[in-house]
């Protein structure tokens, strides 16, 4: 899972590294999650292509934000946004790095089962045709090519330095920005540039570590597709 810098002038990445589960752990957790929903486990099951604009109610206990995503501004990431809410994927997740001014950063589930069948399941590089502006949301990638995987962030100042950098918006906020300027931003900054949760650690342990390390972090209860325009 990757993640951008602090500064946006001076970009940097992590690659955080997922333990695999074995062969038998990740039978039994198949046998978990089929309830929900296959794809958690499979993401070869979540390929649908999104329609040409859609909206994305996200329950957070905060309030409610609303995000219209264009698929004109990045088709490949628009797509995979759409299927990852489809899913579940979103449901329950933490907003693990809130930076006042900066960025609300998720996209990683609190079942470290799910992180692990997701962390390879990259898209292609969308063009940058929009820019990071304050309420629009883009993914979290590395400087290699094709590295965007689940994690987003909804940018919470202007962070127009980004896009030469390759990060390209699919969607923007129509409602609810001021609940996110309201999520829990106590922890301040990820590791290593703060001393809020370890990315690494949310892949491999999950729920388990952030409810016991970092129990003021606001979390997404629901995210689901509001409407739809034709493809």
């Amino acid at each position: 899972m990757i993640h951008l810098g602090r500064n946006p002038k001076h970009f940097t990445t992590i690659i955080c590294v997922i333990l695999l589960c074995s062969a038998g752990m990740a039978a039994r957790a198949d046998e978990r999650t089929q309830g929900p929903n296959p794809a958690l486990l499979e993401p070869g099951l979540a390929q649908e292509q999104a329609p040409d604009s859609y909206r994305v109610r996200l329950t957070t206990t905060k309030g409610d934000i609303v995000i219209e995503v264009n698929r004109e501004w990045a088709p490949h990431g628009a797509d995979r946004f759409y299927n990852l809410v489809r899913c579940g994927f979103f449901d329950g997740a933490s907003f693990f790095r809130v930076v006042e001014g900066f960025v609300v950063q998720f996209g990683l589930s609190g079942e470290s089962r799910v992180n692990g069948a997701w962390k390879d399941a990259t898209i292609p590089d969308d063009p940058v045709k929009g820019s990071n502006r304050r309420g629009t949301i883009c993914y979290a990638k590395t400087d290699a090519p094709d590295s965007r995987a689940t994690q987003v962030f909804l940018n919470l100042g202007d962070n127009t330095g980004l896009d030469k950098q390759g990060f390209a918006p699919f969607g923007r906020v129509v409602e609810g920005m001021e609940v996110a300027d309201r999520l829990h931003a106590g922890y301040g900054d990820m590791a290593p540039f703060g001393k809020g949760p370890d990315p690494r650690a949310i892949a491999t342990l999950g729920d388990e570590y952030l409810k016991r390390e970092f129990p003021k972090l606001d979390r997404i209860e629901r995210a689901t597709i509001l409407e739809e325009t034709a493809k």
